[in-house]
């Protein structure tokens, strides 16, 4: 089995033929599905789509249970939670989904977590964080984009010379270098490289 493209987010079934992992599609599984407009929908009261996934929350007076659906709570609509409460030793404690968010100073609405500044996050070298609410992800440094070769993804450096998205003087030389590039003026002038007289 090979696939010529790659399947990002799934594996080469056979030629040309990607089976994804759950939560994605497209030809190369390069897509995230939004479960949230499946039909029927995976949740019963309120359904965010995250990246590969999905997330269940109930309206106020609501619990969320295992299977995606919400039970009354009379209890739990006193305390007026975000996205549903639970009962520890007779006291009523609001809930957040577990993950990137955490109950917020009023006890009743839930923070996202910004992974990328708290260290949580797990990119690796050639990768920034990127925070979305309640998650994150990874995204190729600035001067590098993402190709597909040898059977995986990886974040390789942008020729800027060769893409001609330098912004050398005319009487200048560029030189590639990894993530950016480097701008000499040609013999006979001088200057920054950028601004060449």
């Amino acid at each position: 089995a090979v696939c010529r493209h790659g399947c990002k987010h799934g594996k080469c079934v056979g030629p040309n033929k990607c089976k994804c992992f759950p939560g994605f599609t497209g030809k190369t599984c390069n897509q995230d599905l939004n479960e949230c407009g499946l039909k029927p929908r995976p949740c019963e009261h309120r359904c965010m789509n995250t990246h590969g996934s999905y997330k269940c929350y109930c309206l106020n007076g609501y619990m969320l249970m295992p299977d995606g659906k919400c039970a009354s709570s009379r209890t739990c609509a006193i305390v007026n939670c975000q996205y549903g409460c639970e009962e520890v030793q007779g006291e009523l404690q609001c809930l957040c989904p577990p993950g990137g968010l955490q109950l917020g100073p009023n006890g009743r609405t839930c923070m996202d977590i910004d992974e990328c500044s708290s260290g949580k996050a797990l990119c690796s070298y050639n990768r920034r964080c990127v925070n979305t609410f309640g998650s994150y992800y990874c995204k190729c440094q600035l001067g590098y984009e993402l190709k597909y070769a040898n059977g995986h993804y990886n974040c390789v450096d942008v020729n800027e010379c060769v893409a001609n998205t330098h912004k050398c003087d005319i009487h200048a030389e560029c030189i590639n270098t990894q993530g950016t590039f480097k701008c000499k003026c040609k013999q006979g002038y001088r200057g920054s490289g950028f601004d060449c007289s």
